[in-house]
């Protein structure tokens, strides 16, 4: 009798085949695009900022001040659409990650890699000023869950079934099948992000807030605080310099030239039956003005140039208009000021801030509270349905769009939302100028040409402008008529061109006697100094 076991020789089971390794990571990006696209859909339908825009705001708010600087010297504008960008691609990458992981680990590492985003996403939804937390928890939930069945399900379908026990050669169609129903159903994924992105995207009725825009009839300014947009005395735009290339007077009548800047990624759309205007702090007596009362009060018209802090030297972060508004001292004498204010603090309805000593009122420069943008309701990107305007101060400390706060504070007391990331806290515009014409780099021709641009420094007023090519002497330019000091002037001078590469400088001089730095000094803390220089090619 044998008493050794017996081998057991039956053939073991096929091993499950494994699905491709590039299918996990597809399914991830596939998942956290659905996901991302939820939110932008949410955002189309409700006042709820989607998720890329919560983290973008998160971004903007944490990010060091050097970082924020550089991105609107270098980009602009357009540095917040690459932000958007940024902060998307980062998000499908980790899909990819969080994918690949779930399908060669644990099951469990992509459902809680997305819940984990999905709360990271619900704090930035939560935090932004005008979101109320049960639509947050809604809106991070939603993309949250989609996220993660999107990802199960394509996993599922990544998957190569096992051939039945009985047979002894895989079929090679199986795998096949199960990569094309893969490809399909993630083809099918991603179409739908698209099409949630694209659907959040076609906007093909106005918003509310733009409706209550345009129903709004401005009233008149009060007669005696008319201010014609070049002067008084009835001189009209015909008399400004008519030099192709030029700046115009106005920077846009239209307003869609105007420089934007500001650290609202998407713009805040303010619903005016809720809307108020509160003025707090120290003062006697706390005051709430709905935009009705704003319209109600004496309204002044004044022509100011605003620059943005970051403006380099010859940049086009600067631009003349005409507000019109109810003058912010009208307003803070209703209120009644403490004697110990010492600092005007604006905020708006996004939570940015910015503060300004409350004696830079006393001087008697335009400082309204401005309704309206030449002649027409202040456009939505510019602040409706009301912001603060005063000559002579960078915008960074002064010049708080969709305004809902003007708080009155000791100087110590508040910083504005610029200053904790390394910029001055007093921001007085310097003088300035620009040369349009000829542009950098340009070929003019052999001869007499123009050379033109603006120049400012609100407050005193530009007296002279000067110009040198070659460094030779500085020659005066002629002036268009002045339209206030508060404004940007234009000025030309006529060169005669001799062959050659050539540089050329321009210079300002204030109604102080001021001369504009020859710099060079970056933008930070409290903008940029220096002579704009061009070189030009003469033919």
């Amino acid at each position: 009798m044998n008493d050794q076991p017996t081998a057991d020789t039956r053939p073991l089971p096929p091993a499950r085949p494994e699905p491709p390794r590039w299918t996990g990571a597809l399914a991830g990006v596939a998942a956290a695009g659905t996901a991302l696209s939820v939110g932008q859909v949410i955002d189309r339908l409700t006042n709820l900022p989607g998720l890329v825009l919560a983290v973008g705001e998160l971004v903007i708010d944490v990010v060091p001040g050097v970082v924020a600087r550089e991105s609107i010297e270098n980009l602009g504008a357009a540095g917040k659409a690459n932000l958007q960008l940024g902060i998307t691609v980062t998000a499908l990458l980790i899909g990819a990650l969080l994918g690949r992981l779930t399908q060669t680990r644990h099951r469990w590492i992509g459902p809680l890699g997305f819940a984990a985003f999905g709360l990271f996403g619900l704090w930035a939804l939560a935090r932004y000023p005008d979101t109320a937390t049960l639509a947050s928890i809604v809106g991070a939930s939603a993309a949250t869950g989609v996220g993660i069945g999107t990802l199960t399900l394509l996993l599922n379908r990544a998957k190569v079934p096992s051939p039945p026990p009985a047979v002894t050669v895989e079929d090679p169609r199986r795998p096949a099948h199960n990569r094309r129903s893969f490809l399909q159903w993630t083809s099918g994924a991603g179409a739908l992000a698209v099409v949630g992105v694209g659907a959040s995207r076609f906007n093909p009725h106005p918003s509310r807030t733009e409706l209550a825009r345009a129903a709004v009839t401005l009233p008149n300014p009060v007669p005696s605080a008319v201010a014609n947009p070049l002067n008084a005395d009835g001189v009209t735009q015909t008399d400004a310099f008519n030099v192709p290339g030029l700046s115009p007077w106005l920077t846009s009548t239209e307003n869609d030239g105007f420089y934007r800047i500001d650290t609202a990624l998407r713009i805040p759309q303010v619903e005016l039956d809720t809307w108020a205007l509160t003025i707090t702090g120290l003062v006697n007596e706390e005051l709430s003005l709905t935009y009705d009362d704003l319209l109600a009060m004496d309204l002044v018209e004044r022509t100011v140039t605003l620059s943005c802090v970051s403006n380099p030297i010859g940049g086009e972060l600067v631009g003349n208009a005409v507000w019109l508004g109810v003058p912010l001292n009208d307003v803070l004498e209703m209120a009644g000021v403490q004697p110990t204010a010492e600092q005007i603090v604006g905020r708006s309805v996004d939570g940015f801030t910015a503060g300004f000593p409350r004696s830079v009122l006393d001087d008697g420069r335009s400082a309204p509270v401005a309704v309206g943008m030449n002649g027409e309701p202040l456009p939505l990107r510019h602040g409706f349905p009301a912001r603060l305007i005063v000559a002579g101060l960078y915008g960074y400390v002064s010049a708080t769009k969709w305004l809902d706060e003007i708080r009155l504070t000791t100087w110590d007391g508040f910083d504005g939302y610029w200053i904790p990331r390394g910029w001055s806290k007093l921001g007085p515009m310097k003088v300035a100028s620009r040369i349009d014409v000829p542009s950098e780099r340009s070929t003019v021709t052999t001869g007499v040409t123009p050379i033109a641009g603006v120049a400012w420094s609100p407050g005193p007023g530009i007296d002279e402008v000067q110009v040198r090519v070659d460094n030779g002497p500085w020659k005066t330019a002629d002036l268009a008529v002045v339209g206030s000091k508060e404004t940007w002037v234009q000025w030309r001078i006529d060169w005669d061109a001799s062959p050659g590469r050539h540089l050329i400088e321009a210079r300002a001089i204030n109604g102080n006697g001021d001369v504009q730095s020859a710099g060079p000094r970056p933008v930070a803390p409290d903008g940029a100094e220096g002579y704009h220089r061009i070189e030009v090619q003469v033919s």
